[in-house]
């Protein structure tokens, strides 16, 4: 599946926010749409290295508005929050599920979702946006991101919330160094939670500018690249910038595949 990104905030990594415009965000949306997402991803703080925290009011006030059209298309939509209290507005503004960078550590966080039927990501993060990528230090990057999942997952059956309606992710980028994304993406599966789906995000990231050398507006091969190699290595839902060209090449991919197997 893909999840179609749509950055409501003024200071995106990735140069794409839509902070302030209403109708410009509501138009990306419909593009990613469009373009073939099977989710919509909106985020409404930004949670790049370096970044300071937003006001809850303002997050709400930049996400609510969006939200509220977008929950109107029949496309399910992800609310990238770890507040609680946004959360809780998120699902009643039709958000059908969250996309938690904190792994869902807050219990009052874990108790609006299991009140609600919606799904939840719960990602892994060393440290806070503000300073993850100032020294990340791993033991073992593989096993200490495992254990860290497994312990949200944990935290999340026990509040009541059923595996179907969990979806992991081992967070790449965020508190981590190009070595510790790489050893996480050549275990991607055995990184994850028995047979919960894995969410992997690399798009635009700057694992992939340090791999390549370009620029964040020159990230496009790249980021399909990693797209479907991650596809290849078991993740379910890609979040991804760039759907169309995304979805074109897991299209050429899932053609080829299906005649070596015939």
């Amino acid at each position: 599946m893909l999840m179609g990104i749509v950055n409501l905030t003024p200071d995106s990594f990735s140069g794409d926010g839509l902070v302030g415009s209403v109708e410009q965000a509501i138009n990306h949306a419909r593009q990613q749409f469009e373009a073939g997402s099977d989710i919509l991803d909106i985020g409404a703080e930004s949670s790049r290295p370096g970044a300071i925290p937003t006001p809850e009011s303002h997050e709400l006030q930049r996400l609510l508005p969006v939200l509220k059209e977008l929950a109107s298309w029949g496309v399910p939509v992800s609310v990238d929050t770890y507040k609680p209290a946004v959360m809780r507005a998120a699902l009643e503004a039709g958000a059908t599920m969250i996309n938690d960078i904190t792994g869902m550590i807050s219990p009052e966080a874990l108790s609006v979702v299991a009140e609600s039927d919606c799904a939840v990501c719960v990602m892994h993060m060393q440290g806070e946006p503000g300073t993850m990528q100032q020294a990340p230090q791993y033991q073992n990057v593989v096993a200490e991101v495992r254990s860290f999942l497994t312990d949200a997952v944990e935290r999340c059956r026990q509040a009541g919330i059923a595996d179907q309606r969990i979806v992991v992710d081992p967070g790449f980028g965020f508190g981590k160094t190009l070595n510790h994304n790489l050893d996480l993406f050549s275990a991607l599966t055995v990184a994850g939670v028995g047979e919960l789906p894995i969410l992997v995000g690399l798009s635009r990231k700057s694992m992939l500018g340090v791999i390549t050398g370009r620029p964040v507006g020159e990230r496009l091969a790249g980021s399909v690249a990693a797209a479907l190699l991650a596809a290849q290595k078991g993740a379910k839902i890609l979040r991804v910038h760039d759907v169309a060209a995304t979805r074109d090449a897991l299209a050429v991919w899932a053609a080829i595949e299906q005649r070596e197997q015939e």
